[in-house]
């Protein structure tokens, strides 16, 4: 965490104010939760010199039009427009929603940034300080705001613990691992890779994206603010559902998921003790105790350094969403293997090998 200096208390500024590169910030929007008038008015009031807002919804109907003209009248002197209808390119719904966005963008940078995202007002700055001269692509690690109840505890533990363990392990051994909640991108990078609609045939947009910014040889970097996570739509279910995706999607792309259950704590622990009663004849449910017990304040340790605060809960319900957490992860791995269909927004996909799908059309 030191290395990636999160949360640095005011994002300096590394050129001219009046300088910084122009940015068009590209919305996907589907539905209305309950803070999505807070979040989206976070962008409105951002302290950067020269950025545009493109607000992307699909359907004419979706009730966030209304939020949407709500916040363009409250804010008529900010460079944003609404774009209703998306445009059918493949069978990822969130490319076919921003279509029209991406075509009508006017900076060299575009801002993929999801709908449960909220910001600060030194955000973009941060992010275009990172976009350094051999940088292509500028990301935020995922995190989740305060909120209440153990649903949101659930989530908060997970990505203060187990997602930022393997995320930031993997960018500062310079691997690229990326999430597309919150990407900073040379547009004419994407055009040389063919534009949005090159993405379009994979539900996982976000990896080949950054993987044909890779192939360019561009590299990536990580802001020092997180990407905050901010839905108000959220329960224990939604989140083993979100997880179960997520790791379908890792699989489809990347065979060597398979892997990934030795890599969460009681799995890990248990070969450990073995290995150690084998070799050293020392007690294997001690060594498993003490090394569980090793990872469980490890763990602790690193979701505070990520919050950056203090915690808005005790560590009994740390300790009770830690070991609920690592209790599902081979749970929601084996689930993952047992289908190959997922459900995103309002359609079902089949994946392939290699992260393409195809979609399941209701007869």
């Amino acid at each position: 965490l030191q290395r990636l200096h999160l949360h640095r208390k005011r994002s300096e500024v590394k050129q001219p104010f009046a300088q910084l590169a122009g940015v068009s910030l590209l919305k996907p929007l589907k539905g209305v939760d309950p803070n999505l008038i807070s979040n989206l008015e976070t962008f409105f009031t951002m302290d950067y010199p020269k950025y545009e807002v493109l607000l992307c919804i699909q359907d004419l109907d979706d009730p966030a039009v209304d939020v949407c003209k709500k916040l363009l009248g409250k804010y008529p002197n900010v460079d944003a427009r609404l774009f209703i209808g998306g445009k059918k390119v493949g069978i990822n719904p969130k490319i076919n929603n921003l279509m029209p966005g991406y075509e009508g963008a006017k900076y060299e940078l575009v801002w993929i940034c999801d709908s449960g995202i909220r910001v600060k007002p030194d955000t973009l700055t941060d992010l275009t300080n990172q976009m350094t001269e051999k940088v292509g692509l500028v990301h935020g690690l995922p995190y989740v705001a305060d909120r209440q109840g153990f649903a949101a505890t659930l989530e908060q533990v997970y990505f203060g613990t187990s997602h930022p363990r393997s995320y930031i392990s993997a960018n500062v051994t310079g691997i690229k691992c990326v999430t597309g909640m919150s990407c900073l991108m040379r547009k004419d990078v994407l055009d040389q890779a063919g534009g949005l609609v090159a993405f379009a045939q994979y539900i996982a947009e976000d990896y080949f994206m950054a993987k044909a910014i890779a192939d360019r040889g561009w590299k990536f970097s990580m802001a020092t603010q997180v990407a905050m996570q901010n839905s108000g739509s959220y329960s224990i279910g939604q989140f083993q559902s979100r997880m179960i995706r997520w790791t379908k999607l890792r699989i489809n792309m990347l065979p060597g998921t398979v892997l990934e259950p030795v890599s969460e704590c009681f799995l890990a622990s248990l070969i450990i003790g073995w290995a150690a009663h084998y070799v050293f004849r020392w007690d294997m449910m001690v060594f498993f105790m003490c090394h569980c017990l090793a990872w469980f304040i490890a763990d602790y340790i690193q979701l505070t350094g990520v919050q950056g605060g203090t915690l808005c809960f005790s560590k009994l319900d740390f300790a009770v969403a830690w070991f609920i957490r690592e209790s599902l992860a081979v749970q929601i791995f084996l689930s993952a293997l047992w289908d190959p269909t997922i459900s995103w927004r309002t359609g079902r996909y089949r994946l392939r090998c290699g992260g393409t799908a195809d979609e399941i059309l209701d007869v």
